[in-house]
């Protein structure tokens, strides 16, 4: 879990309330990013690594989790809060000496060739300059895809209004699910959410929103998905991680910063991070 807060993180700017001002580590969250890390079937190869969202945060996330190289990036929608890190992928560029492929919906990957034109347009740059080198591939919904021997598919979800993107993964029998910035899930995505290892989820603050699932409404939705272990993320300064996780079920965590979900022979368990 590389970022586990809201679009304005937490500390937030001018904010002193108690989870802003918390020594807990816990407490401290960037915007959303995960990383997915698994072998591929290349016995000589390093760990498959791939981001999902590239967070404003994301130099920060990546210095402080010892990131050197990734595999590709996936792209859940186009809010500030999941794209603005977009430049820095230009340092993996120059550590791997390679272009990136990122992946994401037809709709999202206009956006992002709108906000950074000087990355998809370099032609008309005046100056040449350090610019990300990547490789863009439209995703659909239901689009199966292979990724060095796991298998990807996106999940349609709903963040109010807007459409946007999950993602299921399914590598050696284990399945994850990552669904952040969801308020609700059409019927046809529930399919793709059976038999979970691992559900990652919108899971906000108690008060309701627009936009993103509450607490409750997230454990609703635990309750009808029946993972073995779910993950709560896009956290908001109204929850204080010492005073909610002991009141949620055995099997939901609160996420944070850091934390490092291993998906194991039998069942998931957290690592790392604090």
């Amino acid at each position: 879990m590389l970022g586990t807060g809201t679009s304005a993180g937490v500390p937030m700017i001018g904010c002193d309330c108690a989870v802003c001002t918390s020594d807990d580590p816990r407490d401290t969250r960037t915007r959303p990013s995960v990383l997915i890390r698994y072998s591929g079937h290349e016995s000589d190869a390093p760990p498959r690594q791939f981001l999902i969202d590239t967070a404003p945060d994301m130099r920060q996330q990546v210095i402080s989790q010892g990131i050197s190289r990734i595999d590709g990036v996936l792209y859940t929608h186009a809010h500030a809060d999941h794209i603005f890190g977009l430049d820095d992928l230009r340092r993996f560029n120059a550590v791997m000496k390679t272009a990136i492929d990122i992946h994401a919906e037809p709709m999202v990957l206009a956006s992002l060739r709108k906000m950074f034109p000087y990355v998809f347009t370099p032609e008309n740059n005046i100056n040449p300059s350090f610019i990300p080198t990547l490789i863009a591939h439209e995703i659909e919904p239901n689009q199966t895809l292979d990724f060095f021997g796991a298998t990807w598919t996106p999940i349609r979800l709903m963040h109010g209004r807007l459409p946007i993107l999950g993602f299921h993964i399914d590598f050696a029998g284990k399945s994850i699910a990552y669904c952040t910035d969801v308020s609700s899930f059409p019927p046809e995505s529930y399919p793709l959410l059976q038999n979970l290892d691992v559900l990652v989820i919108d899971g906000l603050r108690f008060r309701h929103h627009p936009t993103h699932l509450t607490i409750e409404q997230a454990l609703e939705q635990i309750e009808c998905i029946q993972p073995k272990q779910a993950y709560l993320t896009h956290i908001a300064h109204d929850i204080k991680h010492a005073d909610v996780q002991p009141t949620l079920p055995e099997n939901v965590f609160l996420s944070y910063d850091g934390l490092v979900v291993n998906v194991g022979d039998t069942h998931a368990r957290q690592d790392g991070g604090i």
